[in-house]
C-alpha cells in the first residue's frame, strides 16, 4: 500500500490524515497516510528516511516549507514564486515540489464562498510564509488591486517585489506597506499573519472591511474565533481557514494519485467536528 505523511513540528494536531483517509475511501485509492514529527534540525533526514522506506510523497507544514523547497529538484510555478513547498512527490527522476496553499485558498473563496476575486480590492495581512504561499494564485485570479501589509513594512515590500512581474502580467495593481497603511473598504480581507496565534482579533483597523465584504482567517478552530467575531461585529462575512485546508489537500491528493476528490462532503464532516469542539459562544 502506498504511503504518504504530513511532516511538521508540531504535527500531532494535524487533521490531514483524516482528510486524506476520506479522500482515499471516496476515490477507491489504496494508501496509508500518517504523521511524522521531525526534529527542528532534522527535516532533511526525516523526509529522506521516509522516502527510503517506501514513502511516495508528503505534505509539509510549519516550520519546514522553505526547507522542503530546497529538497525538490523540480517545482511548479506557484512554488517557485512562494519559494516554499507544502507538497512533495518522490519521483524517480527527481523530487517534485508544489505549493497548494494558494490554490486551496482561492477555490474556497471563489467556489465555496462564492466570491470571485476578478476586479475586486483585496487585502492580504502578513508577509510571512503563509502569505508567500498564497500570493501567486491570488494574483492569477486578477483582482483589480492587491495590498500586502505587514508589521515590518520591509518584508511586505520584499514579497511584493518578488511577485511584481507576475502581478503586472496579470494586470493587477500590487502594493505593499505597513499595517497602518492598509486601505479602507476592501472587498476581501485575508489574514495570513500570526495575530490569531497570539489571540488578537485583528492587527488592522476595522476600516479595511467593506460592509458585506468577506474577511477570512487562514487559521481555523478556536484560534480563528477572535478574528471571526471582529469581522462579524463590523458587518463582514467571516470565514475561517478550514475550507482552505481541505481544498489544498485535494490539490495534493490529485498530484499524487491523478484523481480529484469531491471536497464538499469531507469539508462538511470536518466542519461538524471542528464546530463541536469549539467553546460555547
Amino acid at each position: 500500500m502506498d504511503r504518504y505523511a504530513v511532516v511538521g513540528n508540531p504535527v500531532t494536531h494535524s487533521r490531514s490524515p483524516a482528510i486524506h483517509a476520506r479522500f482515499a475511501a471516496q476515490c477507491g485509492q489504496p494508501l496509508e497516510y500518517g504523521r511524522l514529527e521531525s526534529p527542528l534540525d532534522g527535516f532533511r533526514a526525516t523526509v529522506q528516511g521516509f522516502a527510503a522506506e517506501g514513502g511516495r510523497g508528503c505534505n509539509v507544514t510549519v516550520p519546514f516549507k522553505f526547507e522542503a523547497f530546497a529538497l525538490a529538484l523540480r517545482h511548479t510555478e506557484r512554488a517557485r514564486l512562494a519559494q516554499a513547498c507544502n507538497t512533495l512527490r518522490f519521483d524517480a527522476d527527481g523530487w517534485w515540489g508544489d505549493n497548494t496553499d494558494g490554490a486551496g485558498l482561492l477555490r474556497d473563496i471563489e467556489h465555496n464562498a462564492g466570491r470571485p476575486l476578478a476586479g475586486r480590492q483585496v487585502l492580504l495581512i502578513g508577509a510571512g510564509g503563509a502569505s508567500a504561499g498564497v500570493l501567486g494564485p491570488l494574483l492569477a485570479a486578477r483582482p483589480a488591486a492587491l495590498w500586502i501589509v505587514n508589521r515590518t513594512a520591509a518584508k511586505a515590500h520584499e514579497l511584493a517585489a518578488r511577485h511584481a512581474a507576475f502581478a503586472q502580467a496579470h494586470g493587477v495593481a500590487l502594493r505593499a506597506g505597513a499595517l497602518d497603511e492598509a486601505p479602507a473598504g476592501c472587498d476581501i480581507v485575508i489574514n495570513g499573519s500570526a495575530s490569531s496565534l497570539a489571540g488578537d482579533a485583528a492587527p488592522v483597523s476595522a476600516q479595511v472591511l467593506r460592509h458585506d465584504g468577506l474577511a477570512l482567517d487562514m487559521m481555523y478552530g478556536a484560534a480563528a474565533l477572535p478574528f471571526l467575531r471582529w469581522a462579524r461585529a463590523h458587518g463582514a462575512e467571516a470565514r475561517d481557514g478550514l475550507g482552505m485546508l481541505v481544498e489544498q489537500a485535494a490539490e495534493a491528493f490529485e498530484a499524487w494519485r491523478g484523481v480529484r476528490p469531491d471536497t464538499a462532503p469531507v469539508l462538511a464532516q470536518l466542519r461538524a467536528e471542528v464546530d463541536a469542539s469549539l467553546p460555547a459562544a
